[in-house]
């Protein structure tokens, strides 16, 4: 029986074709061309390779394979661009401020994604237990099982990939502190970590709709859980979606840690569960521009994709009386790629109007990095939990 899952090839030193299965959590495919390289690679060739599109499986030393990594990454990062507060960003000419910062976003992403593609083509061997058969390796065979679940063969992964599995394990230890559920959230790799908390602070402070405690609430998109268990936490039975298994897995974890979990029905779908209730939240990727991988899809929505889809059908999911929280920030507006206008109008297309809105600032720290290219937008940033009701 052919095994459908992709696979990486390549020529060892004999010149003998080798194949093994391919895992990126991340989403990537393969590389197409892939040779074998040692401890004598410099990193002028690795970068020439790396430039090709050719995938680099490293079998030398595994700290000199990191160090490679940091070397090449430091390379590409003296490429970006900076600048400094109250200077106009490179290649801005006369344009306005909303346009540079676009121009300058953009530029950021697609240096982003660059970067992303090349450091991820270098590769390292896995054995079935997810460890790596190199010598000064560290055992990674937990972080491994956790993010990828068993395996019955050896495989090959992203170096890059595996440094933010081992991180992840490390976040999904300890947990992220929540303020509004006096306890802590462990998000799984894969799964969006509520580091920004301003957003969980509206939803765990905005006043409820009567009909909220009659006929329950749903929380559309739920990622770690932590805003169906905020809900929870206010006595009110709900209902959390998600498209991705791994993010159910998740909420399921943390409701269960936090004994929520008999209040929470989760439910595997792409928006909108069954029925009808008297709170909808969502918290939506507030930034319209393509997403580099599946962790990426929690912060850029390419066309507002899900942002219109849950204003458009968010009306005939309103209990009588019920309202629909959108939890969304307005960098997107600041830089240039959504109106106000457009969100506006979206939310009258779909037969609803705005009640009231709660505004707060956000606290994480590029709000205070003035280096950063697009520092006038993140210093403009409010994050809002839009009130919506039925026209």
């Amino acid at each position: 029986m052919t095994d459908p899952a992709p696979h990486i090839h390549w020529s060892d030193d004999e010149g003998q074709a080798q194949s093994a299965r391919w895992r990126s959590l991340a989403g990537h495919p393969p590389p197409e061309h892939v040779v074998m390289v040692g401890d004598e690679l410099s990193a002028d060739q690795a970068m020439k390779w790396l430039r090709e599109g050719t995938g680099l499986l490293w079998v030398g030393d595994y700290q000199n394979a990191r160090h490679l990594l940091q070397a090449l990454g430091r390379r590409l990062d003296a490429r970006q661009p900076r600048s400094s507060a109250g200077k106009p960003v490179p290649g801005a000419g006369n344009k306005s401020t909303a346009s540079s910062l676009k121009e300058a976003f953009l530029a950021q992403r697609q240096a982003q994604g660059q970067r992303a593609r090349l450091l991820g083509l270098l590769l390292l061997p896995f054995d079935a237990d997810h460890s790596v058969p190199l010598r000064r390796a560290p055992d990674v065979r937990a972080a491994g099982l956790q993010a990828h679940g068993r395996a019955s063969k050896h495989y090959v992964g992203s170096l890059r990939e595996l440094l933010g599995l081992v991180g992840a394990h490390e976040w999904r230890k300890k947990g992220v502190p929540v303020a509004a559920l006096h306890g802590r959230i462990h998000p799984h790799a894969g799964v969006f970590s509520p580091v920004r908390g301003e957003y969980v602070e509206l939803v765990a402070n905005a006043p409820l709709p009567a009909s909220a405690h009659r006929d329950g609430a749903f929380d559309i998109g739920t990622g770690t859980g932590v805003l169906a268990a905020v809900l929870a936490r206010r006595l009110l039975k709900v209902v959390a979606t998600d498209s991705d298994e791994r993010a159910l897995a998740c909420a399921r974890d943390n409701l269960t840690r936090l004994k929520l979990m008999p209040s929470v029905t989760l439910t595997q779908a792409n928006l909108w569960p069954e029925g009808k209730a008297g709170l909808v939240v969502c918290n939506p990727p507030w930034v319209p521009a393509p997403a580099h991988s599946s962790l990426d899809a929690a912060v850029y929505d390419p066309d507002s994709r899900m942002l219109r889809a849950y204003l458009g059908g968010l009306a005939a999911h309103l209990a009588p009386g019920g309202e629909g929280w959108l939890i969304l920030s307005d960098l997107a507006e600041h830089l240039g790629l959504r109106s106000r206008e457009e969100l506006l109008a979206w939310i009258a297309e779909g037969g609803l109007r705005v009640a009231g809105r709660i505004d707060t600032q956000p606290q994480h720290p590029k709000v205070a990095d003035a280096s950063d290219p697009l520092h006038a937008a993140r210093a403009a940033e409010v994050t809002s939990l839009w009130r919506l009701m039925a026209a």
